[in-house]
């Protein structure tokens, strides 16, 4: 009697189980943004987020849990119920970097989270204020002839951009730049342009509008080729007359580690569908993204791992640890 109890019972835990993934989505997702309002994660989010919100006939909201470089909000969803009502849109900081910067990670990006898909990825640009020179050769120049008083501010300690800043200073000839860390690229382009900081390293989607308002200055911009949106600005390879500095912030949905893979494959579906679709492809081609439309799960697993491999050189050489 008590087999049978017990097989009637994990029966229907089986059932119970697989009419929620048939039936998933019944109520509202939540999009877990590591970083603040307002800055180049955020925005791409909350696109994504419409866009699943009409995908899937479910409301998908976008909440900002910022700090230690996107670790605080990524850590949240790694611990979260993987019923697939809380999902992470992640960066190459959270994902790609944090792992190799950590002395004590609260998550690892592989282990702790199924990956639904990449989404995108942004050229990172170098920026300044008004009162610095106006191209990048003579900015090198002026950082030359005064180490150390030009300062530049990231998204946050161990976050791509920060990194990339890094890597800028490096391939510059070994700049001294203080860097200044914020809780995300808008309280640093604020600061720029209170003339607090002189510098920040951002996205060129974020970063233009301010650009185009006269407000500040994109000296380079960290792609293979100029933008589309900003022809008229060089790339940092052009700039410095060098041919290897490349920098694009990356950006994935993932889950937590033991969400069902019935509900992996339908996020992967839906965001495959939105992805794809032209007027959307076009109105993150305006904010300088590039849409990624062919990640599947599979593919984005592979994807993380090969960048936390790659950038294992890189941050060993800029000898960047966070606690």
């Amino acid at each position: 009697m008590k087999k049978f109890a017990l097989a009637a019972f994990c029966l229907g835990a089986l059932i119970t189980s697989s009419f929620a993934q048939d039936s998933y989505p019944s109520r509202t997702i939540r999009l877990i943004v590591p970083f603040a309002a307002g800055g180049p994660t955020d925005v791409f989010a909350r696109q994504y987020a419409e866009r699943m919100s009409a995908a899937l006939g479910q409301q998908m909201i976008v909440e900002n849990k910022a700090g230690a470089a996107g670790a605080i909000g990524s850590a949240e969803v790694a611990r979260a119920p993987a019923d697939g009502y809380v999902l992470l849109f992640g960066t190459a900081s959270t994902h790609g970097l944090y792992n190799l910067l950590s002395k004590n990670p609260q998550y690892d990006s592989l282990k702790d989270f199924s990956p639904v898909a990449i989404v995108g990825s942004a050229p990172a640009v170098i920026a300044v204020n008004l009162s610095q020179p106006g191209d990048l050769k003579s900015l090198v120049a002026a950082v030359k002839a005064n180490p150390g008083k030009l300062q530049y501010g990231s998204p946050g300690t161990g976050t791509f951009l920060h990194l990339t800043g890094e890597m800028f200073k490096t391939k510059a000839g070994g700049l001294d730049i203080p860097h200044i860390p914020y809780k995300g690229s808008a309280p640093a382009m604020n600061d720029l342009l209170g003339n607090q900081i002189g510098m920040v390293i951002d996205t060129v989607g974020t970063s233009l509008q301010q650009f185009r308002g006269g407000k500040v200055r994109i000296l380079a911009v960290a792609s293979a080729k100029r933008s589309e949106l900003a022809p008229d600005i060089p790339t940092v390879n052009e700039a410095l007359g060098i041919n290897d500095f490349e920098a694009g912030l990356w950006s994935v949905v993932a889950a937590p580690a033991a969400t069902p893979a019935a509900i992996i494959e339908k996020l992967s579906k839906a965001t495959a569908r939105v992805m794809a679709d032209a007027s959307f492809k076009e109105q993150l081609g305006k904010i300088g993204i590039d849409p990624i439309t062919d990640s599947t799960p599979a593919t984005a697993r592979a994807f993380i791992q090969s960048e936390r491999e790659r950038s294992k050189p890189i941050v060993e050489a800029a000898g960047v640890k966070t606690d």
